[in-house]
């Protein structure tokens, strides 16, 4: 019987509770020799692969995301999404390290307007966690940090730009930085008068559910500005109990939340599978919002899905689950106001106009 929780680390983990989340970030293992250890996968096979591809994308995984990962097991979809493999070398044409060209809409340090009415503030380069997927992967964060001087242009950009409604928190991950300074760019924020809300996307209540501690629920709370959090769960395993109580605790701070996935091969790419997902965030109190057409970044090109297995995953669900939690099949195109939705083809697959709306309908 494959085990989840592996033996070897089971020490490390069994103080969990007893850690804080600064504790956990920094006590994660961050070396392919660590993860193969830990996870009883035969170094002989995977470890050269790994470390070809931990020097260019470095490996970070913490402890409670390791518990949930089967021992022994390679093929498990939360190792597939954080172990360096040696696909990672391969130049792929039509992958490129900027799929969505995000430096070419940076009107300063740290702030990217890609969107008519929402910015995006970069508040760091740190994740919790670094998924090999990674459409920032090769990012240059050094060159886009936000020290006291950038922050304050890039309120000055957002103070000048009253079509701005909402800004995004995004990185990395922003939660991985301390409360005090979220806090801080919470209260800059509240005071521009055409904001309504804070979009912040992250992992974190996921990877490390510890993170949502007293002092982050507290500038939530005190915020007149509207909180909502996208987070990123790719497969139900994700989701254990601590993470339903984190989860439960930013509810009932007033947060909305929703989800975004990304359609990974050999981690998702299962309409049953990603039926039970949905399932498993509405019960968790988060709706499903978007299932992401792979960005092709280099480096990654082993996970992608070809859109024609998308779509048709995609009808799958839209046959599997009631409509509310179907999320939308969506593309990010350069240059365009907002996420693309992916045609699914009903009208090609012999389907009515009228007959594909009367059955979206039906699943509502």
């Amino acid at each position: 019987m494959i085990q989840r929780t592996p033996a070897r680390i089971e020490a490390r983990l069994a103080n969990n509770d007893n850690r804080t989340w600064q504790q956990l970030l920094s006590d994660s293992v961050t070396t392919p020799e660590a993860l193969l250890a830990g996870l009883g996968l035969d170094p002989a096979r995977w470890l050269g692969g790994a470390t070809a591809g931990h020097r260019l994308f470095p490996v970070r995984v913490p402890g409670p995301w390791l518990a949930r990962i089967r021992h022994g097991d390679p093929d498990d979809p939360l190792l597939r999404q954080v172990l360096p493999l040696h696909q990672e070398q391969e130049q792929v044409p039509g992958y490129v390290r900027d799929p969505l060209d995000e430096l070419a809409a940076t009107p300063a340090t740290g702030l990217i307007r890609k969107y008519r009415s929402r910015a995006l503030l970069m508040i760091t380069g740190q994740c919790a966690i670094n998924c090999r997927y990674c459409f920032r992967r090769h990012f240059p964060y050094g060159e886009h940090r936000l020290a006291p001087e950038e922050r304050e242009r890039a309120l000055a950009v957002l103070r000048a730009a009253p079509e701005i409604n909402e800004v995004i928190f995004s990185g990395g991950d922003p939660l991985a930085v301390s409360d005090r300074l979220l806090a801080r760019w919470m209260a800059e924020l509240s005071g521009i008068a055409s904001l309504q809300r804070v979009r912040i996307h992250s992992r974190l209540p996921v990877v490390i559910p510890q993170r949502v501690c007293d002092s982050l629920l507290a500038w939530i709370r005190q915020s007149r500005l509207q909180v909502v959090m996208v987070l990123h769960v790719n497969h139900p395993a994700e989701i254990d109990d601590e993470v339903r109580t984190a989860l439960a605790r930013l509810r009932a701070a007033g947060v909305t939340l929703l989800n975004q996935s990304v359609l990974l091969q050999g981690v998702n790419d299962d309409a049953a599978l990603l039926a039970t997902l949905s399932e498993t965030l509405f019960a968790a109190g988060v709706l499903p919002y978007y299932l992401h057409a792979f960005d092709p970044v280099a480096g990654a090109h082993h996970f992608d899905v070809s859109d024609q297995r998308a779509r048709a995953l995609a009808r799958e669900l839209q046959a599997r689950l009631p409509g509310f939690l179907v999320p939308r099949l969506v593309r990010e195109i350069p240059g365009r106001d907002g996420k693309t939705p992916l045609d699914l083809g009903l009208e090609d697959d012999g389907t009515s106009a009228e007959e594909a709306r009367m059955s979206n309908l039906v699943n509502l």
